[in-house]
């Protein structure tokens, strides 16, 4: 049974400086990440999540509520892996710009290298 999750779970694969900033996270907050990030690699959805359409197609966000507020934003929609685009902190009620952006720019640079891969 265990041989059969592990083949069923999709590769994690980060973008940028993503991985680096989700091990910044407080260790609470790390964990719930973890956690969230494993449950969609293995096709399930997050506890808590909201769909990011301004970023990209099939983009969500997992939200983590502990000592404060933090954020990961993925992909999970292509076969080979889920594309962690950036994690952070959330110290404001509505997501900073800069951080949608930064988002955005990743999964446009994501969209653009399977491009070049598929021709």
């Amino acid at each position: 049974m265990r041989q059969k999750l592990e083949n069923a779970r999709k590769a994690l694969r980060w973008l940028g400086d993503s991985r680096r900033r989700l091990c910044e996270f407080p260790e609470a907050a790390l964990r719930r990440a973890g956690f969230e990030l494993w449950e969609v690699q293995q096709g399930k959805e997050p506890s808590d999540w909201k769909a990011m359409p301004s970023v990209g197609a099939g983009v969500n966000e997992v939200r983590v509520h502990t000592k404060g507020e933090y954020r990961v934003i993925y992909v999970a929609k292509f076969n080979e892996a889920v594309y962690v685009l950036h994690a952070f902190e959330k110290k404001t009620q509505r997501t900073v710009q800069h951080d949608i952006d930064l988002a955005r720019a990743r999964y446009r640079a994501l969209i653009e290298e399977r491009r070049r891969e598929e021709s």
